[in-house]
């Protein structure tokens, strides 16, 4: 008599996303990127061929888009269609860090400590701006203005956050007054305002040795007050405050750390 047969055991199967998932991830993507490329619906419609209404249910979560249409909206955003598919769960999102507050809030310095504690790329955004330029921050305002600085620091912000690198960004002291860099920075990166009083933004910045501020403008300080004022509703969107003041660097980067968790 022969031995009754083993009932082979079902493989355990790796739980893959529904449809539902993938056209959600799709349309918080390809919405995502076309914001970041200050494109209108009418114009990324165009430019990948697609009907205005299609285009509006893709970004609703509900356009059963074919791959080949796929791929025209992809090549229209600048990316891949794995890209716009891929879920969160199957692609782990980058580590970013951003650090907010006015000039000698101390984001240079807390930024470099935190991203070699965490073995991260340091980036300031300044720095990029004006290496994409080829100008320096004063010649870049002085021959183009300001709306011409904002332009460059969002495309910046664009090609960083969309690497896909992780990393802690040191932004400039303005950014929260351009909606559109500050938008893309908040959706993209954990968000931590240094905060400072006025007195101690002034101080920090004497003691870098510069007195710029003092030559070129006889009432700088109150400028100084009145600028935190009217930045700090904004600097409060942040996903964190840490307060800066009376604190060494060591201290504010365990506090930095420690609202990181």
């Amino acid at each position: 008599m022969t031995a009754p047969a083993r009932l082979a055991r079902p493989r355990a199967r790796r739980r893959r996303p529904d449809a539902d998932a993938i056209l959600a991830t799709l349309g918080r993507r390809a919405r995502e990127r076309r914001q970041a490329r200050q494109l209108t619906l009418r114009a990324l419609a165009d430019r990948a061929g697609l009907s205005l209404r299609f285009l509006m249910d893709v970004e609703a979560g509900r356009g059963n888009i074919s791959i080949r249409r796929l791929a025209d909206l992809a090549a229209a955003l600048d990316t891949t269609p794995s890209h716009l598919v891929t879920t969160d769960a199957d692609s782990p999102r980058a580590e970013i860090i951003a650090l907010l507050g006015l000039r000698g809030a101390g984001k240079t310095t807390i930024g470099r400590r935190l991203a070699r504690k965490r073995r991260l790329r340091f980036v300031e955004l300044d720095r990029e701006v004006e290496r994409r330029a080829g100008l320096g921050l004063s010649e870049m305002f002085s021959m183009h203005g300001e709306d011409y600085y904002r332009r460059l620091e969002h495309e910046t912000l664009v090609e960083l956050v969309g690497s896909g690198e992780s990393m802690v960004i040191a932004a400039g002291g303005g950014i929260v007054t351009s909606p559109d860099a500050f938008a893309l920075l908040r959706s993209q990166a954990t968000t931590i305002w240094l905060k400072a009083r006025a007195a101690d933004h002034w101080q920090r910045v004497l003691r870098q040795g510069d007195r710029r501020m003092i030559d070129e403008h006889p009432h700088a300080r109150e400028a100084l007050e009145r600028l935190l004022a009217r930045r700090e509703p904004l600097y409060a969107r942040a996903d964190h405050t840490v307060d800066t003041s009376g604190v060494r660097p060591s201290g504010v980067l365990a506090r930095v750390e420690a609202v990181l968790g």
